[in-house]
């Protein structure tokens, strides 16, 4: 398949997870494509980018629309986690990871603008997460930032409807990701804590990075040309359904 063929990407927080899975599939359906990260690897035009430093982002923006020859899709994905209830966070990690994944956010999209506005296509699709509409456990801070996202989204798609850009979200449940991984890890039994996060999700499995990733480029490509304004759930139904125990 190759819809996206001679359109240009810009991924966020690419250099692993779901966005590099974003990444490789928006090559693999014909796009070129920039990953800005941390650690963004060498598999893509990689640049090292800070999302929390203004120039750091500007200068990585341009970087891409330059070495891509424009910016018609901008994947805003790069985010941190969180742990933890309002009680338990002070006051310079709100800061941090408000920075971060809020933001950051906006650095980057409003350094993009001018190249998505001379897009003929231009689409831009934000990491949101299910703790946007979901109350779940020892994620206050994190939960904060997502529900701030799905905000910034609609505000987005509103700002920019008339300029031609579409602005979207995808929502994922709890995903098989590094960072998922670390948290597993640092549990003290990681095999319970992992069957535990499957069991809240109603298909009782953790979101794959390939799944989130097909929603995205789905958003991102001519197909959801009518669409925007949305967050699409990729959660395995954890925001919407209420099961009855099996017998």
């Amino acid at each position: 398949m190759t819809e996206l063929s001679g359109l240009t990407a810009v991924v966020t927080g690419g250099g692993s997870g779901i966005g590099l899975a974003t990444a490789r599939l928006l090559a693999e359906r014909g796009a070129n494509v920039a990953v800005l990260d941390l650690k963004p690897g060498m598999e893509f035009l990689g640049v090292v980018t800070d999302v929390t430093d203004d120039a750091s982002v500007r200068d990585a923006i341009g970087a891409a629309g330059d070495g891509l020859g424009g910016i018609d899709v901008l994947v805003n994905n790069a985010g941190i986690g969180a742990i933890g209830t309002v009680a338990d966070n002070p006051d310079d990690e709100w800061h941090r990871v408000f920075d971060v994944n809020v933001v950051g956010m906006v650095r980057v999209t409003r350094a993009a603008l001018p190249y998505l506005r001379r897009s003929a296509h231009a689409a831009i699709v934000n990491t949101c997460s299910v703790a946007a509409l979901a109350g779940l456990p020892q994620r206050a801070l994190y939960s904060a930032t997502k529900g701030a996202v799905l905000s910034l989204t609609l505000a987005m798609a509103a700002d920019h409807l008339h300029e031609g850009i579409r602005v979207n979200c995808v929502s994922p449940g709890t995903a098989d990701t590094p960072w998922v991984g670390r948290l597993l890890d640092q549990a003290d039994n990681p095999g319970a804590e992992r069957a535990a996060l499957e069991q809240r999700q109603p298909m009782g499995r953790l979101v794959t990075a390939a799944e989130v990733a097909a929603g995205i480029v789905y958003l991102a490509s001519p197909a959801a040309a009518s669409v925007t304004g949305t967050a699409l759930a990729i959660d395995g139904g954890m925001a919407g359904l209420r099961l009855r125990p099996r017998a």
